[in-house]
């Protein structure tokens, strides 16, 4: 599929410190397409707004976006958005050899154990999340 002319944005072309900052030189590059930098499967990826805090200590908050990549085989470890008993959730994912886990990064949630019995599927991968530093948090 064809990818859709999009507008970039200038890019810092240097590491920008979380530390002590360097000198400001000119590090302006080439603008960067956002669509091509963090989407690599255009066709089976979507985005989805974030609700609850069970991913807090990941880093995923209300209000942030996440990039799900439905054509990634999913892996332990992966933060995945899945379907179980009708709902969508967002979490990490521990696959074993007889069972599936959905694990919260929050401690007051618990461990899901998926099991023969539930509706479940595992939707798509997390690839990314956008979080808003400033402004409007829907």
């Amino acid at each position: 599929m064809a990818r859709k002319k999009t507008d970039k944005i200038q890019f810092f072309d240097t590491a920008i410190q979380a530390g002590f900052p360097s000198p400001a030189e000119d590090y302006m590059a080439t603008p960067i397409d956002l669509n091509r930098e963090l989407i690599s499967h255009p066709s089976s990826t979507f985005m989805g707004r974030v609700r609850g805090d069970s991913m807090r200590d990941a880093g995923i908050f209300t209000g942030d976006i996440v990039i799900i990549d439905k054509s990634l085989r999913p892996k332990s470890g992966d933060i995945a958005v899945c379907f179980i008993d009708g709902e969508f959730t967002i979490k990490y994912i521990k696959i074993e050899s007889s069972s599936v886990l959905l694990v919260p990064a929050n401690p007051n949630y618990p461990t899901i154990t998926v099991g023969t019995d539930n509706d479940f599927m595992i939707w798509g991968v997390v690839t990314y999340s956008i979080r808003a530093h400033r402004g409007n948090k829907k």
